[in-house]
């Protein structure tokens, strides 16, 4: 990169807009390979690579986003409003379908959010929701590998940790996100 992100973040935060679009034309290629896996597998979808690196872009330039502290929290804010995205583009095409063939929902390292059929995309959403309220760190963690894509390795140098943590924290975030969508019925 030819410019810091954070060095960018920080004359964005300080209220020049222009930085923020520099900021972006530093990032671009690598948000639509994000965006590329994001919406990779997924059965016909109508949103594509540049609509949502584009959408992204205008949710990131909003006034309240622009007290974004760092590379590793543009990054997980960035996460976060690719799920918000997909999420949303996900109950668009759930309303106008009303159901469909679904499939038990797994949080798979191989597997992009968008690949999952609409209502079990729609359920992790509710469960990360529940994660978010119990473990922000681990909902953060799941939006920054799942929704944007990052490696553990990437994860652990945005976050300052080792591979071992962001393994353990990963494995513990999918396993309370694979009982939350996928509950194991009561003996009564």
């Amino acid at each position: 990169m030819t410019q810091d992100l954070t060095t960018l973040l920080k004359v964005a935060v300080d209220g020049r807009p222009a930085a923020m679009d520099q900021l972006f034309a530093e990032v671009y290629d690598q948000l639509k390979r994000l965006a590329r896996r994001e919406l990779a597998g997924g059965p016909n979808p109508t949103l594509n690579t540049t609509g949502l690196v584009h959408e992204l872009y205008l949710k990131l330039t909003l006034p309240d986003t622009l007290l974004l502290r760092d590379r590793g929290h543009f990054f997980a804010v960035a996460a976060r409003a690719m799920r918000q995205i997909v999420i949303d583009h996900a109950r668009r095409r759930h309303a106008e379908k009303r159901g469909g063939l679904q499939t038990a929902a797994t949080l798979d390292d191989s597997v992009a959010a968008e690949s999952l059929d609409v209502l079990n995309l729609i359920h992790l959403d509710t469960a990360l929701d529940r994660l978010q309220a119990l473990e922000p760190k681990l909902a953060e963690l799941v939006e920054m590998r799942y929704f944007a894509g990052l490696s553990v390795e990437q994860i652990a140098g945005l976050r300052d940790v080792t591979t071992r943590t962001i393994g353990r924290d990963w494995r513990k975030a999918r396993a309370f996100l694979f009982d939350a969508v996928n509950p194991q019925p009561t003996a009564g």
